[in-house]
């Protein structure tokens, strides 16, 4: 994915260099797939194009975790077995009442809308965790941020679904965390080319770096040998 020119000057001019990190330590590096459930990949809010990165993603899994890395998946939880909400404030002002229903019972547990989709490579070792908000790292509502812990990760290479959205949610607050992340291009999907770009592109100029993923297994395979560095 080709960043805008004027993205790549603001970069360039404010740290001297286009991408952050140039080496990461696969050992210390978790993958975090986001929200690539069923429902978002295959039911009525999908986005297309998250069918076409799953190849990605498992790739990208695969390579990680024979570097010694981890994988971690995340699922967005909306609603309660009993119908309720459980965030409702965004369920009673962004939706209409017919869309704020179908949101939640459609993201609850034990329905099919919830459940990874079974093209993803998960296995048995690899981190779980349930959100129920669009950042996987706000407290109280994510335990990913605990666990990344207890298993010493300090990279995160995020993709998932949608990019401007928990995607992007997610990077901002990791990076906050002091996690050196990195949004990969095509593990992240979005309904419009335009609001993929746009999570990208803000997330390049203040929070973490973006490559794809030969990019992002090659800066694995540097750090390999020469582990963290800018």
């Amino acid at each position: 994915m080709q960043m805008p020119q004027y993205v790549l000057d603001r970069v360039s001019g404010k740290r001297g260099r286009q991408h952050v990190f140039e080496a990461l330590d696969p050992k210390v590096t978790a993958l975090m797939i986001t929200d690539m459930q069923n429902a978002f990949v295959k039911g009525k809010v999908k986005a297309d194009a998250a069918m076409a990165v799953m190849p990605n993603i498992n790739r990208l899994a695969q390579e990680l975790r024979e570097m010694g890395g981890v994988i971690a998946w995340v699922q967005l939880q909306a609603g309660k077995p009993d119908g309720s909400s459980v965030a409702e404030l965004y369920h009673r002002y962004f939706f209409t009442p017919e869309g704020a229903e179908a949101h939640r019972s459609s993201l609850t547990p034990g329905e099919w809308g919830f459940e990874l989709c079974e093209e993803l490579d998960v296995r048995e070792g690899d981190i779980r965790s349930v959100k129920t908000r669009h950042s996987a790292f706000v407290p109280g509502h994510s335990d990913l941020h605990e666990q990344l812990r207890a298993r010493g990760i300090e990279n995160l290479l995020i993709g998932g679904t949608v990019t401007n959205f928990c995607c992007e949610t997610s990077a901002r607050d990791a990076m906050m965390l002091d996690y050196r992340v990195v949004m990969v291009s095509d593990c992240n999907a979005a309904r419009f080319e335009e609001d993929h770009l746009n999570g990208l592109t803000t997330v390049f100029q203040s929070f973490g770096d973006v490559y794809d993923t030969d990019e992002t297994i090659a800066v694995l395979k540097r750090g390999q040998i020469e582990g963290n560095r800018p």
